[in-house]
């Protein structure tokens, strides 16, 4: 499994020279970048395919691989909103993304699909989510894109059963999971959710938490919650997992060099903890 780190563990105006250079110092294979508006730093909504065919030259020259892309967008237009306006903008995004990918040789694209809200009923977000990943898989499937459907706090596919069963009735080679380790362990043990998605996992999210603080603020730096990493290492070797494994933290106040240090050092731990699985 290769180590990689999300452009979101760095500041934000952190320039992608400096995302890359301090993700190789700190021992990392690939890194995960975003896509933002226009105002972000790497890729946009804006961003040319020949732009972002610099940016895997940029990366390469650091020698960095980049292996999939993520996004805060779909957060904003939900593909689970009741205004089609909202849906319509959330799919430019997933097929931005899709586009990007295509051009950077990247195989796996971040999605939420949705959330469930007061004014958006838990079957809403089901059906419409759905629905609208249908519509965005035609081009994933010409481009030979993933969609990996991530596993957030949306208060949606809160069990492994049911997040199988969502991708499985997009019918589709490439409706896939992008499993978040870290966002399970409130509502479950994530090495049962990575035996039951099995292989439709395409790539994985690592960050720890806190099951005694048990809300938004309980994540922590790996190592420092309650996730069973050598659990966890094992079962994603029992389904054959060999891609990358991503951290995905909040960056230190100070010394943006010293969150990807500890953080490589951490996945060292966790990537040599197999033989130590608790019973």
């Amino acid at each position: 499994m290769l180590k990689g780190i999300n452009q979101w563990c760095y500041p934000e105006g952190t320039s992608l020279e400096d995302v890359f250079t301090f993700s190789k110092e700190a021992g990392f294979d690939a890194v995960e970048l975003n896509l933002y508006n226009s105002d972000g730093i790497g890729l946009t909504m804006d961003t040319t395919p020949r732009e972002a065919e610099a940016i895997v030259d940029l990366a390469t020259s650091f020698g960095s691989q980049l292996r999939s892309i993520s996004t805060g967008l779909l957060w904003q237009s939900p593909l689970s909103s009741p205004n089609a306006e909202v849906r319509e903008q959330g799919r430019k995004v997933i097929l931005k993304q899709i586009e990007l990918a295509s051009a950077m040789g990247i195989d796996t694209v971040l999605v939420v699909p949705g959330s469930v809200t007061p004014d958006v009923s838990y079957d809403d977000c089901y059906n419409r989510s759905q629905d609208e990943l249908k519509k965005v898989l035609v081009e994933a499937e010409k481009r030979q894109v993933a969609i990996g459907i991530e596993n957030v706090w949306n208060k949606f596919l809160m069990s492994p059963l049911e997040m199988a069963r969502y991708i499985d009735e997009l019918d589709s080679d490439y409706a896939k999971a992008y499993f978040d380790v870290g966002n399970v362990l409130q509502f479950g043990y994530p090495e049962q959710w990575i035996r039951i998605l099995g292989k439709r996992i395409s790539k994985v999210h690592v960050k720890d938490f806190s099951t005694k603080v048990g809300n938004i603020t309980g994540f922590v730096p790996l190592l420092a919650g309650d996730v069973n990493w050598p659990a966890v290492v094992a079962a994603l070797e029992e389904i054959g997992y060999k891609d990358t494994i991503t951290a995905e933290l909040s960056p230190y106040a100070i010394n943006p060099r010293q969150l990807p240090n500890d953080t490589a050092r951490h996945m060292d731990v966790i990537l040599a903890s197999r033989s130590k699985v608790k019973n």
